[in-house]
């Protein structure tokens, strides 16, 4: 794709963001910060949630609906005659859009995993791992330890790399890649950082502030230009800079409503935990999960005392609702399965009272349904 296109992925700079948790925030946050110094910036990150055109922004602003058109209307021969997955050719449009424009940089989050990602063509100016944890194990392996080589595969010949967490068991795993690329590496969260206001108020998002501030110092020292008064701001408008939705996004207020994009077993421990500063007995998860989680795990991170209802979303992945209903059950996590999202809601609402809490996630498509419903 990239031959047929003249290679635009090496027609601008890039940052390549990977990891199981974290990447989507720290890609926004990064974008958010190089707009707020005055750079042109390409944000391409997955999935949507809305509106496919959210996977492709310059500046906040995601790609026309006219320009998406005319690349597939040029291109639409070539696809038809190869074999081409959908996020091949959406990465295509993604670096063709970015060349076409001249951005000064863009930030690309991979896809899965990293070695054999599509993101994995760019040459970037610096790479980035978030974390490590059980994800896709059908795909990247059913230890840390394989999924860990796999994210290595971003690591590019002398080219610094951060690593957002320390995790003792793999450390080594990507110091080695990175000797064998003569790369500086860096573990972000062995370093003492100046605190940050952000706007995306997840308590794990501070895991990921960390990750961002390192890749800035590193970025300055390569000839950006990131100022403290830039840093600040950039933290403080994520949201309106780069319309980053569905990471402990507070829907409304009574009852609280809140939805997150948490979709495996790290991330939503994340979640939990910040979930138990409130009452568990006026908790009330609306939650579904795709095909390939372990719902014997997964449910022993949520509450016992809590209301749930089990819903499926729209997608071709996603689990049964009865059948994680049934899985939550065997741990004394009780609750119904519902039809869709706009039943669940309307019914969830229609019985609490204005101090409850209403969670809903365990899927980025459970949030991405929910969308509709505000």
């Amino acid at each position: 794709i990239c031959d047929h296109l003249d290679n635009p992925q090496n027609k601008f700079k890039s940052i390549h963001v990977g990891g199981t948790n974290g990447k989507g925030s720290t890609s926004h946050m990064l974008s958010s910060i190089l707009q707020e110094s005055g750079y042109k910036v390409g944000l391409y990150t997955s999935p949507h949630l809305v509106d496919f055109r959210e996977r492709i922004r310059i500046n906040g602003k995601m790609i026309s609906e006219e320009s998406v058109e005319d690349f597939m209307n040029k291109n639409l021969n070539f696809f038809d005659r190869n074999n081409f997955s959908f996020f091949e050719m959406t990465v295509g449009l993604a670096f063709d859009f970015f060349s076409k424009n001249k951005v000064d940089i863009a930030v690309i989050e991979v896809g899965m995993g990293g070695r054999l990602d599509s993101t994995n063509i760019i040459d970037p100016i610096l790479s980035i791992i978030t974390n490590i944890s059980i994800d896709h194990t059908n795909f990247l392996g059913s230890n840390i330890s394989d999924i860990a080589k796999e994210k290595a595969g971003i690591i590019k010949e002398n080219t610094p790399v951060v690593i957002g967490e320390t995790q003792n068991e793999i450390k080594s795993i990507f110091i080695d890649f990175a000797n064998t690329k003569n790369s500086k590496i860096v573990f972000a969260d062995e370093f003492y950082y100046e605190s940050y206001n952000c706007d995306l108020k997840g308590n794990y998002q501070q895991k990921n502030i960390k990750t961002v501030l390192k890749s800035v110092e590193l970025l300055n020292n390569i000839g950006f230009k990131i100022e403290n008064t830039h840093l600040k701001d950039g933290m403080n408008y994520i949201i309106n800079n780069t319309g980053l939705r569905g990471r402990w996004q507070i829907l409304q207020k009574e009852p609280i409503i809140i939805c997150d994009t948490a979709h495996n077993e790290a991330a939503l421990k994340e979640v939990m935990s910040q979930l138990n500063e409130f009452d568990n007995s006026n908790l009330h998860f609306i939650i579904g999960f795709s095909n390939d989680k372990n719902l014997e795990n997964i449910s022993k991170i949520f509450p016992e005392n809590s209301k749930y209802y089990f819903v499926q979303s729209k997608v071709g992945r996603a689990r049964n609702a009865k059948v994680v209903r049934d899985a939550f059950k065997s741990n004394n996590r009780n609750g119904d399965y519902f039809k869709s999202i706009k039943e669940t809601i309307n019914y969830v609402r229609g019985i609490c009272n204005k101090n409850d809490i209403i969670f809903i996630g365990g899927s980025t498509f459970i949030v991405s349904e929910i969308f509709d419903e505000f």
